[in-house]
C-alpha cells in the first residue's frame, strides 16, 4: 500500500494558506468593524462582521498610513483584502490593502457586482449587439427635454443631416423617479416602433447622479430592445451599465448624434470594427498579462520575506498583549496570596513559631557568646595595657623607693601628723609589708 503523506500542523497551515491566496487573490467586501486594536507597532487588528458572520482582519502600518478615515468600533467600511491563514494559530484572516467608508464605496461595489453579474450572463457580449442601420431617417432620444444633451444632439444633426427626424421621449435623468421613467420611455419607444435607432443621453455627473443608468431591470430591457440602441450617458470617462449593454456606446451626446449621421457612416463602421478588433486583442493581451501577474504575485508571496515579517509583527503584538495580561494576572494573584497570608497570620498561634524562635534564640546566644568572648579578650588586652600604665604611676612604686603610706584604723590616708590624736593607733605600709604604730606625742 502507498504510504500516506503525513503533514505537520505548520505544514498543513502553510498549504491551506497557499490554496486560499492562490484561489481568491484580491477581494472586495463590506462589513462592520469590531474589536479594533491599534498597538504601539502601528498595525491595526480588528474583526470585520455582518449580522450573520465575522472574520479576523489585520492592516499593517505600511498600508493603513494611506487610509483617510480613522476606523472605529461599529463603523461600516469597504475594504480590498487578500484572504490568508495566520499559520501559528491556524486562523484564516484578511490582510487589508485598502479601506474606505462604506457609504462612499457601496455604490461602486454594487456597480461592480451588477456589472460582473450581467457580464457573466452575456449581456455585454458583442455577438448580441445589433449594428446601426445604414440609413437612419428617424432617431429617438430618451433624455430630459430641457437638458444640454438634447440641445447638443439637435445641433449636431442639424449641421450634419437636417433630414433626420428626431422624436424626443422625455424622462428625468437622475433621482429616484428617473429609473422608472427611463424604463417607461424605453418600453414606449419599443411599442411604437417608429424610429430606426434609439439614443439614451444625458450630460456628465457623479456616480450618484448617473445611478439610474445602472439599474438591473433597465439593463435587461435595453438588452432585449429590438431597436438598435446608443448609450450616450455622461462624459467620455463615465461608464454606466447602459454603456455596456447598449449596442453602441458614444462617449458624449454629440458623438451619438455623429454616429447616426450619414456622411460618416462607412468610416464610423470601419472604426467600430477596428475598435472591436483592438478591444478583443487588448482583452486577450490583458487576460494573458493578468494571468502572468497573478503567477508572479503568487511566487512573490511565497518567497517574499514580507509575509514572514507581517506574521512576526502580528505574533509580537499578540505576545506583548499576553505578557501584559500575564503580569496583571500575576499581580492579582500576589495580592490575593498576600490577603490570604494576612488572614492566616491573624489566626496562627504563637506556639507554632516557638521552635524556629528557639532555634533563632540559640543562634543569637551563640553569636552573643562569641561576641562577648571577643569583647572580653579586647577588654583584657585593654586592661593589661591600662594596668601597665597604672603600674607606672602606682604609689607602690613610690613605696619601693623607701617611702611609706600612713593610714588610720579606718583606712583613711594620713597626710598631716595633726590628723592623728596622741595615743591613736595607725598603720604604716612600707615596701616589705605593713606594721602598726601608736602616736605618742
Amino acid at each position: 500500500m502507498q504510504q500516506p503523506h503525513i503533514f505537520t500542523v505548520y505544514g498543513l497551515n502553510t498549504e491551506v494558506r497557499q490554496v486560499l491566496e492562490q484561489g481568491f487573490g484580491s477581494i472586495w467586501l463590506v462589513g462592520e468593524i469590531s474589536n479594533f486594536a491599534s498597538p504601539s507597532s502601528g498595525h491595526w487588528y480588528f474583526t470585520l462582521k455582518d449580522e450573520r458572520a465575522q472574520i479576523r482582519a489585520a492592516m499593517f502600518r505600511n498600508a493603513n498610513q494611506r487610509v483617510r478615515i480613522r476606523p472605529q468600533h461599529g463603523m461600516q467600511v469597504l475594504v480590498r483584502a487578500k484572504l490568508t491563514v495566520y499559520e501559528p494559530r491556524g486562523d484564516y484572516q484578511l490582510i487589508i490593502e485598502h479601506m474606505e467608508d462604506a457609504g462612499a464605496g457601496l455604490l461602486q461595489q454594487k456597480y461592480e457586482q451588477l456589472k460582473a453579474k450581467l457580464q457573466g450572463e452575456g449581456l455585454f457580449d458583442p455577438a448580441h449587439k445589433q449594428p446601426l442601420p445604414e440609413s437612419i431617417k428617424k432617431v429617438g432620444v430618451i433624455t430630459s427635454p430641457t437638458g444640454a444633451a438634447v440641445r447638443d444632439i439637435l445641433a449636431v444633426l442639424k449641421r450634419r443631416d437636417p433630414s433626420v427626424e428626431v422624436i424626443i421621449y422625455p424622462s428625468a435623468m437622475q433621482g429616484q423617479a428617473a429609473t422608472g421613467e427611463l424604463l417607461h420611455m424605453l418600453q414606449r419607444a419599443i411599442s411604437r416602433n417608429e424610429v430606426d435607432a434609439l439614443i439614451m443621453a444625458r450630460g456628465g455627473g457623479s456616480l450618484e447622479d448617473l445611478w439610474c443608468f445602472n439599474d438591473e431591470q433597465l439593463a435587461y430591457a435595453l438588452h432585449s430592445c429590438p431597436i438598435p440602441t446608443i448609450s450616450a450617458v455622461g462624459h467620455e470617462v463615465d461608464f454606466t451599465i447602459c454603456d455596456f449593454v447598449a449596442d453602441v456606446r458614444a462617449p458624449t451626446p454629440s458623438a451619438a448624434a455623429e454616429l447616426v449621421s450619414r456622411d460618416q457612416r462607412e468610416t464610423l463602421q470601419r472604426i467600430s470594427n477596428l475598435a472591436h478588433r483592438v478591444e478583443q486583442a487588448w482583452a486577450r493581451y490583458f487576460r494573458q498579462y493578468q494571468q502572468h501577474q497573478q503567477h508572479l504575485a503568487v511566487r512573490l508571496q511565497q518567497q517574499h520575506p514580507q509575509r514572514q515579517l507581517q506574521q512576526n509583527n502580528q505574533r509580537l503584538d499578540e505576545l506583548s498583549a499576553r505578557v501584559q495580561l500575564a503580569m496583571r494576572r500575576l499581580l492579582q494573584q500576589q495580592q490575593r496570596q498576600q490577603t490570604q497570608l494576612a488572614s492566616r497570620l491573624s489566626t496562627v498561634h504563637p506556639e507554632r513559631r516557638l521552635a524556629p524562635l528557639q532555634q533563632q534564640q540559640q543562634q543569637l546566644k551563640q553569636r552573643l557568646q562569641l561576641a562577648m568572648s571577643q569583647l572580653l579578650k579586647q577588654q583584657r588586652q585593654r586592661f593589661q595595657s591600662l594596668s601597665q600604665g597604672l603600674h607606672m604611676v602606682s604609689p607602690l612604686q613610690t613605696i619601693e623607693r623607701g617611702y611609706a603610706v600612713v593610714r588610720k584604723a579606718d583606712g583613711v590616708v594620713v597626710r598631716n601628723p595633726a590628723e592623728l590624736a596622741t595615743g591613736e593607733a595607725f598603720q604604716v605600709k612600707v615596701a616589705a609589708g605593713d606594721f602598726k604604730a601608736v602616736k605618742t606625742e
